[in-house]
């Protein structure tokens, strides 16, 4: 399947070519943007149908922005709970997670691009000192730039949908 997410991905214009600095400062020639094409619902009814199959937990969660449409999805397809981790809030209930966290949960984090792992885990370290148990993450693509082995040495699993720009690119022709 990933072939057919790839597909998407280039044929909705996600992939772009240029300077970009990522969240962590690293700089790139390309930039998967998940996010502006989690915005069509074709794209997103297939991506959630694919990361619906990789859940293995009852209860999901991910960062914002970019995991929050993908966590929707999932949620709905599967008839499962999520919660949003906000990376700050410092107004109205000054909450950083959106939705019920119980002590002991096992949770599936969900991504939508993952580069050097480093927002999955903060998403990671935020449920867990919430007392969640955290050992997987599923991801629609990962950059292949140290992420998983980040995470692999953090005791959480990457599953990503899409491995690397040669997954993206073998789909051009």
């Amino acid at each position: 399947m990933s072939d057919e997410l790839a597909r998407l991905l280039l044929s909705r214009g996600a992939i772009k070519y240029g300077d970009f600095v990522l969240p962590f400062g690293n700089r790139t020639t390309y930039f998967v943007d998940v996010k502006e094409v989690s915005t069509d619902p074709w794209f997103l009814e297939t991506v959630a149908t694919e990361i619906s199959k990789e859940v293995r937990e009852k209860v999901i969660a991910g960062i914002e922005l970019g995991a929050v449409p993908l966590l929707v999805a999932t949620s709905i397809k599967l008839k499962v709970p999520y919660i949003i981790v906000r990376k700050k809030h410092e107004h109205g209930t000054k909450e950083i997670l959106i939705g019920k966290l119980e002590r002991g949960t096992r949770i599936d984090i969900i991504d939508d691009v993952v580069s050097t792992g480093g927002s999955i885990l903060l998403t990671a370290k935020i449920l867990r000192e919430g007392g969640a148990v955290v050992s997987r993450a599923i991801a629609v693509v990962d950059r292949e730039e140290g992420g998983a082995e980040l995470l692999k040495k953090n005791g959480i699993e990457l599953v990503a949908l899409i491995k690397g720009i040669s997954g993206l690119n073998a789909q051009k022709s």
